[in-house]
Formats: structure tokens, C-alpha cells, sequence
């Protein structure tokens, strides 16, 4: 385990670091959730062991800290990602990220192109989200208004999310829980589908089978990003279909 200010009030993210050449590879988790619950075993797959990897908490989430004072918006989340990695001497990553995770990793792109060489979204967020009372995930979180999620709100998300999410939700501030699901559901401006679209480095973009055909994929492809179907998955690819999830990253990074 490994951390780093990334705040002038001197907060810190926190990543575990496997060995290994370079250049870097870095994971980034979704809403809730922690890299090293969600990416160890890919990581030390036989397909992608051997590379300096970064399996990256971001401010808020998992084991880094988790400051009030901080807004969470998707741009704060990629400049904090940003001072990580230059205090990690981590340039030209390849960056494997899902969910919102995407979301923070097309932003660290866009505003920090020396940091990023390449990027694997994994059924990432690239446009605004409706706000839903009773929804799972980001939709439903926002629906509250943050004095309401940390009332009790969050009481009811976690009855409606389940264990398994909840494992690692309930790791996460509840203020930062909040915040990123505001931002995520607002987007950037631009949307970070249209900054992917518009970014020069190699882009691969993996989502469920099930979900096919994913909205906007002719888009994509047109710029250059390379789209592709998991079978025998949900949203959490990693972690439905791990063989068919290491076998997509690895033909991504080749």
C-alpha cells in the first residue's frame, strides 16, 4: 500500500502497487467500489502480470481519505488522480477504469495528456444521467439532496444496491458518495463522451453483451475507438466474467 497529498490540506489517495516494467498501468474503480477488490485479479492475470501496475483508490472511495471540504466533482477527482500519479513518477499510462472511473479517466486525458497513453473504459459513464428516486447507483444517489443521503438516505441505498456492492459502498464518505453521483449524473462540459471522442490516444471501449448494441458505438468507432461486447457478464465485468474481462484488456493493451 502506497499514498500521496493530493490536496493543498495535504489528503491522500492511497493505491496498491504491483511491480513491474513499464509503461505503468493504472486502475480506477467505479462509484463505490475499490481497485484492489475490483481489479487484483486482472492485474496478476498471465495475460497482464509484469507491468508496474496501480490499483488506485480515488479521494472519497476505498482506502484513501475522505475529505468534506473536497466538491468531488469529475474534474477534481481527475486532477487529484493527476497529482497521484506524478507523486507515483507514473507518465504515459495505459489506464484501465470503469464506471465513473471511465468517466475520471477520459477527464484525466483531456487535462492531462502526458499522464495517459492509452485507455480501456470498462462500461464507463459518457453521458448525463437522469435523476431517479428508488434507482440503483448513481441516478438513485443523486435523487437525494446530499442533507438527505447523509441523514439516512444512504440507509435506503444500501438496502436497494445488495451486499456485494455494499461491501465497498459502505467504505466510501458519504458526502463523497454523493458528490460523484451529482457530478456523474451532470457530466462535464463538454460531455466526456464527446472529450473521448476527441482524444488522440488509443481508445478501446468494453461493455456486456447483453447490452448490445450500446448507444452511440457507431459514433465511436467513426473516432477511432475501438468498441467491444463481453460475453456472460453485467456491469461488473471484472467481476462476472474475469477470463473473457483479462483476454478484452490484453487484446486492448497489445
Amino acid at each position: 500500500m502506497r499514498s500521496a497529498a493530493v490536496t493543498a490540506e495535504g489528503d491522500r489517495i492511497r493505491w496498491v502497487e504491483l511491480p513491474g516494467r513499464d509503461p505503468a498501468r493504472v486502475f480506477v474503480h467505479g462509484l463505490g467500489a475499490t481497485s484492489p477488490a475490483y481489479f487484483t485479479a486482472t492485474a496478476a492475470h498471465p495475460l497482464l502480470a509484469g507491468h508496474r501496475s496501480l490499483l488506485v483508490d480515488l479521494l472519497g472511495h476505498g482506502h484513501s481519505d475522505r475529505p468534506v471540504s473536497f466538491a468531488y466533482t469529475l474534474e477534481d477527482h481527475a486532477d487529484a488522480l493527476a497529482a497521484d500519479l506524478r507523486a507515483a513518477d507514473v507518465a504515459g499510462a495505459e489506464l484501465v477504469a470503469h464506471s465513473m472511473g471511465g468517466s475520471v479517466a477520459v477527464v484525466l486525458a483531456a487535462r492531462h495528456p502526458d499522464l495517459v497513453s492509452r485507455l480501456v473504459l470498462v462500461d464507463a459513464n459518457l453521458d448525463p444521467l437522469p435523476r431517479l428516486p428508488g434507482a440503483d447507483g448513481s441516478s438513485g444517489i443523486a435523487a437525494y439532496t446530499e442533507e438527505e443521503f447523509v441523514a439516512g438516505g444512504w440507509r435506503e441505498v444500501r438496502d436497494r444496491v445488495g451486499a456485494g456492492w455494499w461491501s465497498t459502498m459502505r467504505l466510501a464518505g458519504l458526502e463523497a458518495l454523493h458528490r460523484s453521483a451529482v457530478h456523474l449524473t451532470a457530466a462535464t462540459v463538454p460531455t466526456m463522451r464527446e472529450l473521448l471522442l476527441a482524444l488522440p490516444v488509443p481508445r478501446t471501449f468494453l461493455f456486456p453483451e447483453a447490452d448490445a448494441p450500446f448507444p452511440g458505438a457507431d459514433g465511436l468507432a467513426a473516432a477511432g475507438v475501438s468498441v467491444r461486447a463481453v460475453p456472460d457478464c453485467g456491469h461488473n465485468i471484472m467481476l462476472d466474467n474475469p477470463e473473457a474481462f483479462a483476454r478484452a484488456v490484453a487484446d486492448a493493451l497489445s
